[in-house]
């Protein structure tokens, strides 16, 4: 596995995204950056743009929003453990990840507030009833 640590190495920024395995393919990272959702030293990126050590990423994954340093520098592919030594996040990033994941476990689940769920077969047939009787319906 290449990775650098050296002075002054450069790496498209969705190849390192890649690598580091923030996203899953190096598409996946391309469409992200092309929406905006990744900055490098807080303006907003191109999938060209070279990442050098150092530099502050931020990204948003789903509803949470990451901010890494870039500690080392690598375009291939590797294992989880050597993926994280490419970046550091921030203290601020995780502890807003843990507090967004807190406040998540403890809101109610969207499911609870649906009374009836799909109609059984007698509120079918009542249902049925209903509009066959309806006063717009004259006998």
């Amino acid at each position: 596995m290449s990775v650098s640590h050296s002075e002054n190495p450069k790496f498209r920024l969705d190849k390192w995204l890649w690598a580091a395995r923030f996203f899953k393919t190096r598409s996946l990272a391309n469409d992200e950056i092309t929406k905006n959702r990744v900055s490098v030293n807080g303006q907003p990126a191109k999938a060209s743009r070279e990442v050098r050590l150092n530099d502050r990423i931020e990204l948003r994954q789903g509803s949470s929003t990451r901010t890494v340093i870039v500690r080392g520098l690598s375009d291939i592919r590797g294992s989880a453990p050597t993926a994280q030594t490419l970046y550091e996040e921030t203290a601020q990033s995780v502890a807003q990840r843990e507090e967004t994941a807190r406040q998540r476990k403890f809101s109610a689940d969207p499911s609870h507030s649906l009374e009836g769920g799909r109609p059984t077969k007698k509120d079918r047939r009542k249902l049925a009833d209903w509009n066959r009787w309806s006063a717009t319906h004259e006998p």
